[in-house]
Protein backbone atom coordinates (compact mmCIF):
# COMPACT_ATOMS: atom_id res chain seq x y z
CA UNK A 1 0.00 0.00 0.00
CA UNK A 2 2.86 2.44 0.63
CA UNK A 3 4.48 2.05 -2.95
CA UNK A 4 1.12 2.38 -4.32
CA UNK A 5 0.38 5.11 -2.10
CA UNK A 6 3.63 7.01 -2.82
CA UNK A 7 3.03 6.78 -6.90
CA UNK A 8 -0.94 8.29 -6.38
CA UNK A 9 0.69 10.82 -4.40
CA UNK A 10 3.69 11.82 -6.94
CA UNK A 11 0.36 12.23 -9.11
CA UNK A 12 -1.53 13.78 -7.29
CA UNK A 13 1.50 16.60 -6.70
CA UNK A 14 2.27 16.65 -10.39
CA UNK A 15 -1.44 17.23 -11.33
CA UNK A 16 -1.95 20.40 -9.63
CA UNK A 17 1.45 21.68 -10.42
CA UNK A 18 0.28 21.57 -13.99
CA UNK A 19 -3.49 22.52 -13.29
CA UNK A 20 -2.45 25.37 -11.71
CA UNK A 21 -0.80 27.13 -14.79
CA UNK A 22 -4.55 27.68 -15.95
CA UNK A 23 -3.69 30.90 -13.91
CA UNK A 24 -1.08 31.79 -16.14
CA UNK A 25 -3.62 32.00 -19.12
CA UNK A 26 -5.03 29.83 -21.99
CA UNK A 27 -1.56 29.31 -23.91
CA UNK A 28 0.00 28.04 -21.09
CA UNK A 29 -2.40 25.73 -19.90
CA UNK A 30 -3.02 24.77 -23.43
CA UNK A 31 0.74 24.43 -24.14
CA UNK A 32 1.15 21.86 -21.07
CA UNK A 33 -2.50 19.98 -22.41
CA UNK A 34 -0.14 19.41 -25.99
CA UNK A 35 2.96 18.48 -24.30
CA UNK A 36 1.16 16.03 -22.67
CA UNK A 37 -0.83 14.26 -25.54
CA UNK A 38 2.97 14.79 -27.33
CA UNK A 39 4.57 12.83 -25.53
CA UNK A 40 2.56 9.76 -26.80
CA UNK A 41 3.79 6.22 -25.69
CA UNK A 42 4.58 7.45 -22.36
CA UNK A 43 1.62 8.93 -21.61
CA UNK A 44 0.09 5.59 -21.69
CA UNK A 45 2.52 3.56 -20.06
CA UNK A 46 1.34 6.39 -16.78
CA UNK A 47 -1.93 6.08 -17.18
CA UNK A 48 -1.10 1.98 -17.13
CA UNK A 49 0.86 2.59 -13.92
CA UNK A 50 -1.56 5.09 -12.25
CA UNK A 51 -4.33 2.55 -13.05
CA UNK A 52 -2.48 -0.83 -12.08
CA UNK A 53 -1.66 1.64 -8.60
CA UNK A 54 -5.25 2.57 -8.26
CA UNK A 55 -6.51 -1.45 -8.44
CA UNK A 56 -3.71 -2.49 -6.03
CA UNK A 57 -4.14 0.61 -3.55
CA UNK A 58 -8.00 -0.21 -3.42
CA UNK A 59 -7.11 -4.03 -3.16
CA UNK A 60 -4.55 -3.76 -0.46
CA UNK A 61 -6.98 -1.37 1.67
CA UNK A 62 -9.90 -4.15 1.56
CA UNK A 63 -7.64 -6.66 2.96
CA UNK A 64 -6.69 -3.98 5.19
CA UNK A 65 -10.05 -3.74 6.46
CA UNK A 66 -11.30 -6.91 6.74
CA UNK A 67 -7.63 -8.00 8.25
CA UNK A 68 -8.43 -5.43 10.80
CA UNK A 69 -11.98 -6.21 11.21
CA UNK A 70 -11.53 -10.12 12.18
CA UNK A 71 -8.66 -9.38 14.38
CA UNK A 72 -9.97 -6.79 16.47
CA UNK A 73 -12.84 -6.89 18.66
CA UNK A 74 -15.57 -4.62 19.19
CA UNK A 75 -14.50 -2.75 22.40
CA UNK A 76 -10.80 -2.82 20.85
CA UNK A 77 -12.55 -0.62 17.40
CA UNK A 78 -14.66 1.37 19.44
CA UNK A 79 -11.42 2.51 21.55
CA UNK A 80 -9.68 3.26 18.62
CA UNK A 81 -11.99 5.13 17.27
CA UNK A 82 -11.85 7.47 19.92
CA UNK A 83 -8.11 7.78 19.39
CA UNK A 84 -7.79 7.84 15.77
CA UNK A 85 -8.23 10.92 13.58
CA UNK A 86 -10.88 11.86 11.67
CA UNK A 87 -9.10 11.54 8.54
CA UNK A 88 -7.89 7.97 9.41
CA UNK A 89 -11.70 7.02 10.35
CA UNK A 90 -13.34 8.13 7.05
CA UNK A 91 -10.76 6.89 4.50
CA UNK A 92 -12.86 3.34 3.94
CA UNK A 93 -15.83 5.67 3.11
CA UNK A 94 -14.03 8.66 1.57
CA UNK A 95 -11.99 6.83 -0.61
CA UNK A 96 -14.88 5.28 -2.90
CA UNK A 97 -16.39 8.99 -3.57
CA UNK A 98 -12.76 10.00 -4.09
CA UNK A 99 -12.67 7.22 -6.86
CA UNK A 100 -16.14 7.98 -8.38
CA UNK A 101 -15.27 11.34 -8.29
CA UNK A 102 -11.90 10.77 -10.50
CA UNK A 103 -14.21 8.84 -13.09
CA UNK A 104 -16.47 11.34 -13.50
CA UNK A 105 -13.54 13.71 -13.82
CA UNK A 106 -12.07 11.77 -16.70
CA UNK A 107 -15.22 11.85 -18.25
CA UNK A 108 -15.56 15.28 -18.40
CA UNK A 109 -12.67 16.94 -18.42
CA UNK A 110 -9.99 14.18 -20.85
CA UNK A 111 -12.81 11.96 -22.86
CA UNK A 112 -15.60 14.67 -23.49
CA UNK A 113 -17.72 12.26 -23.25
CA UNK A 114 -19.84 14.66 -20.09
CA UNK A 115 -19.97 17.91 -20.49
CA UNK A 116 -23.31 19.74 -18.95
CA UNK A 117 -21.66 23.02 -19.56
CA UNK A 118 -21.05 24.07 -23.79
CA UNK A 119 -19.74 22.36 -26.74
CA UNK A 120 -16.62 20.51 -25.16
CA UNK A 121 -13.51 21.64 -27.45
CA UNK A 122 -10.65 19.15 -28.50
CA UNK A 123 -7.17 20.67 -27.43
CA UNK A 124 -8.92 23.89 -25.34
CA UNK A 125 -7.80 22.63 -22.20
CA UNK A 126 -8.28 25.88 -20.82
CA UNK A 127 -11.72 26.58 -22.51
CA UNK A 128 -13.17 22.85 -21.09
CA UNK A 129 -12.08 23.60 -17.53
CA UNK A 130 -13.33 26.98 -17.34
CA UNK A 131 -17.17 26.39 -19.33
CA UNK A 132 -17.35 22.80 -16.89
CA UNK A 133 -16.28 24.83 -13.71
CA UNK A 134 -18.77 28.11 -14.49
CA UNK A 135 -21.67 25.03 -13.78
CA UNK A 136 -22.17 25.89 -10.58
CA UNK A 137 -23.03 21.89 -9.18
CA UNK A 138 -19.71 20.30 -10.83
CA UNK A 139 -17.64 23.05 -9.12
CA UNK A 140 -19.48 22.08 -5.38
CA UNK A 141 -19.04 18.70 -6.09
CA UNK A 142 -15.46 19.32 -7.53
CA UNK A 143 -14.60 20.75 -4.15
CA UNK A 144 -16.43 18.54 -2.06
CA UNK A 145 -14.51 15.23 -3.36
CA UNK A 146 -11.12 17.54 -3.66
CA UNK A 147 -11.67 18.28 -0.09
CA UNK A 148 -12.31 14.67 1.17
CA UNK A 149 -9.23 13.61 -0.98
CA UNK A 150 -7.25 15.95 1.20
CA UNK A 151 -8.35 14.44 4.17
CA UNK A 152 -7.22 10.91 2.53
CA UNK A 153 -3.91 12.54 2.02
CA UNK A 154 -3.37 13.77 5.36
CA UNK A 155 -3.58 10.32 6.72
CA UNK A 156 -1.68 8.95 3.66
CA UNK A 157 0.97 10.97 3.72
CA UNK A 158 1.82 10.22 7.95
CA UNK A 159 1.48 6.73 7.09
CA UNK A 160 3.87 6.62 4.29
CA UNK A 161 6.63 8.94 6.66
CA UNK A 162 5.96 6.08 9.06
CA UNK A 163 6.15 2.79 6.33
CA UNK A 164 9.61 5.11 5.77
CA UNK A 165 10.43 4.58 8.91
CA UNK A 166 10.37 7.97 10.11
CA UNK A 167 7.97 8.12 12.58
CA UNK A 168 10.06 8.48 16.42
CA UNK A 169 8.42 9.29 19.53
CA UNK A 170 10.54 12.32 19.61
CA UNK A 171 8.93 13.96 16.04
CA UNK A 172 5.76 12.08 15.37
CA UNK A 173 3.91 15.01 16.16
CA UNK A 174 5.69 17.11 14.09
CA UNK A 175 5.21 14.72 11.19
CA UNK A 176 1.74 14.01 11.25
CA UNK A 177 1.18 18.30 11.21
CA UNK A 178 3.86 17.92 8.05
CA UNK A 179 0.82 15.47 6.61
CA UNK A 180 -1.77 17.75 7.45
CA UNK A 181 -0.26 21.06 6.04
CA UNK A 182 1.13 19.28 2.62
CA UNK A 183 -2.36 17.94 1.90
CA UNK A 184 -3.71 21.03 3.19
CA UNK A 185 -1.64 22.84 0.62
CA UNK A 186 -2.62 19.97 -1.79
CA UNK A 187 -6.16 20.86 -1.38
CA UNK A 188 -6.17 24.45 -1.71
CA UNK A 189 -4.15 24.39 -4.87
CA UNK A 190 -6.75 22.46 -6.44
CA UNK A 191 -10.29 23.92 -5.45
CA UNK A 192 -8.58 27.58 -5.76
CA UNK A 193 -9.01 26.63 -9.99
CA UNK A 194 -13.08 25.91 -9.22
CA UNK A 195 -13.63 28.79 -7.00
CA UNK A 196 -11.31 31.36 -9.28
CA UNK A 197 -13.91 30.44 -12.45
CA UNK A 198 -17.30 30.88 -10.24
CA UNK A 199 -15.59 34.38 -8.57
CA UNK A 200 -14.78 35.43 -12.33
CA UNK A 201 -11.22 36.38 -11.44
CA UNK A 202 -10.99 33.44 -14.32
CA UNK A 203 -12.50 33.21 -17.43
Amino acid sequence: MAVTGAILFLFIVGHVAGNLQIFEGRDKLNAYGHFLHSIGEILWVVRAVLILSIILHIVATIQLALRNKAARPVSYSRKKAINSSYASRTMYWSGPIVLAFVIFHLLQFTAGYIHPESQFIEGDVYHNVVAGFQVWWVSVWYIFSVSLLGLHLSHGISSLFQSLGLHHPKHTALLKKAAVVIALLITLGYISIPISVLLGFVK
